[in-house]
């Protein structure tokens, strides 16, 4: 248990420095990679604690809401420099 609690420490730490360095990001699938490995190597009779697994599962749903709320602005401000500039082509036209 404690050698996939520092892997899963090590990844959160690896995940923290290069979303600032913007070299290597985690993704879900690496996240959801993870988690299985924990639950798959921990000791059945003495498993982790509910209370941590429960915050991995917030943690990972919060995360794809992240995910897609980043996706839906991206849209948006895609939509909205697209209709700015056939603003301003309209308004040279004129």
């Amino acid at each position: 248990m404690t050698a996939i609690t520092s892997a899963t420490s090590a990844a959160t730490t690896t995940s923290t420095t290069s979303s600032s360095s913007s070299s290597l990001k985690l993704g879900t699938t690496d996240f959801l990679k993870l988690l299985m490995t924990q639950l798959e190597k921990q000791n059945p009779l003495d498993p982790s604690d509910p209370t941590e697994f429960t915050s991995q599962l917030a943690t990972y749903s919060s995360l794809e809401q992240q995910i897609s709320m980043n996706d839906t602005l991206t849209t948006m401000s895609d939509t909205m420099s697209n209709v700015l500039t056939q603003v301003s082509l309209l308004a040279s036209e004129s």
